[in-house]
C-alpha cells in the first residue's frame, strides 16, 4: 500500500508551497467561517467537545484501524489528524483554509493540503479511510461529497464520519457556522446507503447536550433573542466550569467508556457512523 506522503506527491493538481503545504491550482470559497480555525485552535486542547470527540474517535480508529493511507477531510487545524497519528495512523489532512492548513503543519502534521477536496485531484482508489468529523453539514451537495469520498477509498475501505444531530435543534449558531443541515442517524445512514456506503458502526455523542442546546440555543434563536456568535461565547460554552463542567465530564467518560466496549448511545448532539465501501 502507498503511503500517504507519496499519494499526495504523485498529484498533478498539487503544488507544494514554501510552508511545506501542498496547494491545489484552483481555489474557491467554502461555507465555513473564515475565522473559525483562529477560534477553535484557542480552545481545541481545552474544550470538553473536541477531546470527547477525539477519546471516541481513537477508540474506533483502533477497532476499525486502517490498513493503510487515511485523510482527514475538511481537518481545521489538525486536532483529530494528531490523535490519530498518536494511534498509528497513516494521516494525510486536507483543509480549505490556509490558516487551519498553517496550523495543522505547525501541529506536526504531515502532508498537508490546502484546497477543497473536489479541487485537490487526489487519484482514485488511493485510500484505506477517510474522516468527515462535523464537514459534511458545510457541504451543500452532499451526494456529490460523498461520490467523491467513495472515489477516493479503496473496495474495503472505510468512512469515519461525525455531524450534528437533529434537524429540530437548528439555530443561528447552525447558520453562523455555514451548516446547510443537522442529521439523525437513520436519516444519515439512508444517504450512506444512497452513496454506496456500507454502515458498520452508528451511535449518537454527547447525550447529556440536546437540552442545553435547545434551552440555550435552539429555544433563543426561534424567539429572535440569540445574537451572532462571539468567541467569549464559544469559550465559555466548551470550557465549562464549577458543576456542570465536572458533571459533563464525568458523564462523557461513561459515555466514552460504553464507546470503547462496543455499546452505542442512544441520543445525544452528534451522530457517528463507520461505513465502508463494499
Amino acid at each position: 500500500m502507498i503511503a500517504a506522503h507519496a499519494v499526495v506527491a504523485a498529484t498533478s493538481a498539487l503544488e507544494l508551497g514554501p510552508q511545506g503545504i501542498w496547494f491545489a491550482h484552483s481555489s474557491v470559497p467554502v461555507s465555513y467561517p473564515e475565522d473559525a480555525n483562529a477560534l477553535f485552535r484557542e480552545i481545541e486542547d481545552r474544550s470538553f467537545w473536541f477531546l470527547h470527540r477525539n477519546r471516541c474517535l481513537a477508540h474506533l480508529a483502533r477497532r476499525f484501524r486502517p490498513d493503510g493511507p487515511f485523510l482527514d477531510i475538511g481537518g481545521g487545524n489538525g486536532f483529530v489528524a494528531k490523535a490519530l497519528v498518536a494511534e498509528g495512523v497513516d494521516c494525510a489532512l486536507l483543509e480549505p483554509g490556509v490558516e487551519g492548513a498553517l496550523a495543522a503543519h505547525a501541529r506536526g502534521i504531515s502532508p498537508v493540503i490546502c484546497a477543497r477536496i473536489e479541487d485537490a485531484a487526489l487519484p482514485s482508489q488511493a485510500f484505506s479511510g477517510v474522516g468527515m468529523f462535523d464537514v459534511l453539514e458545510h457541504i451543500e451537495d452532499e451526494a456529490g461529497a460523498l461520490a467523491e469520498v467513495q472515489r477516493l477509498l479503496r473496495p474495503g475501505g472505510r468512512l469515519f464520519l461525525t455531524v450534528p444531530a437533529y434537524q429540530a435543534l437548528f439555530s443561528r449558531e447552525d447558520q453562523d457556522a455555514g451548516h446547510f443541515r443537522r442529521y439523525n442517524l437513520p436519516g444519515l445512514e439512508r444517504v450512506l446507503e444512497a452513496a454506496g456506503f456500507r454502515s458498520q458502526f452508528a451511535t449518537y455523542l454527547f447525550a447529556p447536550l440536546p437540552l442545553p442546546v435547545f434551552l440555550l440555543r435552539t429555544l433563543p434563536s426561534r424567539l429572535g433573542l440569540l445574537g451572532p456568535s462571539s468567541a467569549a461565547r464559544t469559550d465559555g460554552e466548551h470550557t465549562p466550569g464549577g458543576a456542570f463542567g465536572w458533571t459533563m465530564e464525568k458523564l462523557l467518560k461513561f459515555e466514552a467508556r460504553r464507546i470503547e466496549a462496543g455499546g452505542t448511545i442512544p441520543f445525544g448532539t452528534s451522530c457517528l457512523v463507520v461505513a465502508d465501501r463494499p
